[in-house]
């Protein structure tokens, strides 16, 4: 069970930022940009729960902020990686 919170600690990460960087861009909603921020952070959830599932240790508090956080800047670099590929 604590997997999931991991899991769902680092999808939020992700979601968290990709709103926070569509508020202060001031642009429209654009859900196209949107998805690509909920499937990069999917991605990344999957990841931190694959992860501590290796370590077997048991996950504290500070493994659930430490995956909030890499989830975000999963998406953090995924915009950037994206943003020189299509040059903007």
């Amino acid at each position: 069970m604590e997997i999931i919170y991991v899991a769902l600690s680092a999808f939020a990460g992700g979601i968290a930022a990709a709103i926070m960087g569509w508020l202060d861009s001031g642009d429209y909603f654009e859900g196209r940009k949107f998805m690509s921020s909920v499937i990069r952070a999917l991605v990344a959830g999957g990841v931190f729960a694959v992860g501590y599932t290796l370590t077997g240790d048991s996950i504290t508090v500070m493994d659930i902020i430490v995956a909030f956080v890499a989830g975000s800047g999963v998406d953090v670099l995924g915009n950037r990686i994206a943003g020189s590929i299509r040059g903007q």
